[in-house]
């Protein structure tokens, strides 16, 4: 028998208000024995706000903040290959294949927690008709419209 309690629709009211609720909190906290240094915190915000709150479990809190500190390494890596270069004497630094590694262990963890572009935004085709229809509104627009709301300046 099933023991989790049942999501509402998302085109429902109900689903409306969890999302307008949780969108006012701030972003979930680590869970207490992470081991998040503070500049992995940007990636943290980013990566428990891909996904609706009530979605996240004790064990893709821990996934996550595994994946918020690779973010932290492969910035700390790109910057160090900034500064040495992607090759040193004759040979690949080091850092690439580190970096290569790195990023390739990212990649595998925003797919198990479901962030990765497909699982957020669906399918190539589908985000170049989102895309088309952006273009499409975008030479649509009559800065004298009135009626089409912009943001203030």
């Amino acid at each position: 028998m099933k023991t989790t309690t049942r999501r509402h629709r998302s085109d429902s009211a109900k689903a409306a208000v969890t999302a307008a609720q949780a969108a006012a909190l701030e972003p979930l906290s680590p869970p207490a024995f992470a081991r998040l240094r503070e500049e992995d915190r940007p990636a943290w915000d980013a990566i428990v706000t891909a996904r609706p709150r009530d979605t996240w479990t004790e064990a893709d809190l821990i996934l996550a903040a595994q994946l918020a500190r690779a973010y932290g390494d492969i910035a700390a890596l790109e910057e160090h290959i900034d500064k040495q270069g992607m090759i040193l004497g004759d040979q690949i630094n080091p850092a690439c294949t580190l970096l290569d590694k790195v990023s390739r262990r990212a990649l595998a963890m925003a797919r198990q927690l479901k962030i990765d572009t497909i699982s957020v935004v669906g399918k190539s085709q589908d985000i170049h008709k989102g895309a088309a229809l952006e273009r499409d509104a975008r030479r649509g627009i009559d800065d004298d419209d009135d009626l089409i709301p912009r943001p203030l300046q």
